[in-house]
């Protein structure tokens, strides 16, 4: 399963609406299509709730599972159910 760490958008350890938007935009998102997605909860900065918010819609586009969490005991945060 993929892992989507959001600390791979910091700016000097912080994330910031600004910067943090224009990155996501810029992300490949296609490479998340169909997979199932952990998105990590928890590391060594703060993460404001409005970016697992965003991340969360850009993946829902294109992911078939997302989870949230620790990895050894994941949140199911979106589930596509195919007809």
């Amino acid at each position: 399963m993929p892992l989507f760490d959001l600390e791979q958008f910091s700016d000097n350890g912080l994330l910031r609406e600004e910067s943090f938007r224009r990155q996501l935009d810029a992300h490949d998102w296609e490479q998340y299509r169909g997979k199932s997605v952990h998105i990590r909860g928890c590391g060594s900065m703060p993460v404001p709730t409005w970016a697992y918010l965003m991340t969360a819609a850009k993946l829902g586009t294109v992911a078939r599972k997302i989870t949230f969490g620790e990895e050894q005991a994941p949140l199911v945060v979106f589930q596509r159910h195919e007809p």
